[in-house]
């Protein structure tokens, strides 16, 4: 009865967060029904950080070691297809990358946590906002999170519909990749269609740039480590019959190094500059770093492993995945914290036609692995704060 129980009130939780989405520093609602959750439950909760982040604390006994538990809070701006009893019910906004499935993770961990008391320390319960546009962690650390709320280690978790229900990845190092985004604007002289002799033309240098960057990954990084330059924008001032003065390109690029994004910032930016000298035209570049790479600690990935294969058996647990170009702001507490952040799969099919991936209008959370995903912490706990 006990676990039916449980089940239900994950459940309950995951499917209220779901109906109820909110983005980046605007979960106030999110952060006010998490925090009745977890006063309910006995912890003490501390709101506000980092404008509308969470802490929850939990001590048994007189242990001294004290253990971080992460999930994140924001929804982002996309506007729900599927149909669900708990469909969002706030226009253009819906949890299409798991997040209510994380907040309620942690939430049952800390259920369960509270009512077994089998572990010797504390257990600090972090409910982070604001992870899609990379800037929560770094606004809750701001706010001094770690000066005021200390932790030995930190643990986070992000669930990834593609790989199998319940089966949980993760790797020492580069997990996930460093997101860095850029914008060049190039001005030349604009012209008569009929007449390009007489301007200086944006986009065939814009062309030229474009091609010419892509030699960076293939000629600049070293070929064992891994790098993605994309541009993905592209716009001008001009009509069909007449050469643009103007034109912007943005992208991103993905690395798993600090030494490797300053390389292709560096090689970006005189690229642009000597690509738009050589045509006579003038160059503007932007070059910004929104998301830290997200490089796991090695003894806290032994932990987590450990943990997983208690939870979920050795053939459920891959310890050695290969890492995901996509970005996660957790990355910036691990410059801070010892830590790990794990893969839990949630695909309920082998077909991967069936897979509703990450970010999609009707993506839905696993309910199934929402249990998996709270023993996992409660594990991680039980182990490196063990009576």
């Amino acid at each position: 009865m006990r676990n039916i129980d449980f089940k239900n009130q994950l459940n309950e939780w995951r499917h209220y967060l779901h109906m109820h989405p909110e983005s980046a520093f605007e979960e106030r609602n999110t952060s006010e029904y998490l925090a009745k959750a977890l006063t309910d439950m006995g912890l003490e909760v501390h709101k506000n950080i980092g404008e509308t982040g969470i802490v929850a604390n939990l001590t048994i006994g007189d242990g001294k070691g004290i253990i971080g538990l992460r999930a994140d809070m924001d929804a982002i701006n996309l506007t729900e297809k599927g149909q669900h009893l708990y469909s969002s019910q706030n226009p253009g906004k819906m949890h299409a990358c798991g997040h209510d499935g994380h907040m309620t993770t942690l939430l049952g961990a800390a259920k369960l946590l509270s009512e077994r008391k089998n572990f010797n320390g504390t257990v600090r319960f972090i409910f982070q906002p604001a992870e899609e546009p990379g800037k929560g962690a770094m606004a809750m650390m701001d706010d001094k999170l770690f000066e005021r709320f200390p932790v030995d280690e930190i643990y986070g978790m992000h669930n990834m519909p593609q790989l199998p229900a319940g089966t949980i990845w993760t790797k020492v190092g580069g997990i996930m990749a460093s997101e860095d985004n850029f914008v060049i604007r190039i001005k030349g002289k604009g012209a008569h269609a009929s007449a390009p002799h007489i301007g200086v033309d944006p986009l065939v240098i814009a062309a030229e740039i474009i091609l010419a960057l892509q030699t960076i990954v293939s000629r600049n990084v070293n070929p064992i480590d891994t790098a993605v330059v994309s541009c993905t924008e592209i716009h001008t001032d001009g009509i069909r019959n007449a050469i643009p003065t103007n034109v912007e390109i943005k992208g991103d690029t993905r690395s798993f190094t600090p030494e490797v994004q300053k390389l292709i910032e560096d090689r970006m930016k005189r690229i642009c500059e000597g690509i738009c000298d050589f045509y006579g035209a003038e160059c503007q570049f932007e070059y910004t770093h929104e998301f830290s790479p997200t490089l796991n600690w090695e003894k806290c990935t032994e932990i987590a492993a450990q943990a997983a294969r208690n939870i979920v058996g050795d053939e459920n647990v891959n310890a050695n995945c290969d890492p995901m170009m996509s970005s996660e702001d957790f990355g910036t507490f691990l410059q801070r914290i010892p830590g790990c952040l794990v893969f839990l799969g949630g695909a309920n099919s082998d077909n991967k036609n069936d897979v509703i991936p990450l970010h999609n209008s009707l993506y839905d959370y696993n309910d199934s692995i929402l249990e998996t995903g709270a023993e996992f912490f409660a594990e991680i706990v039980r182990i490196r704060l063990s009576k």
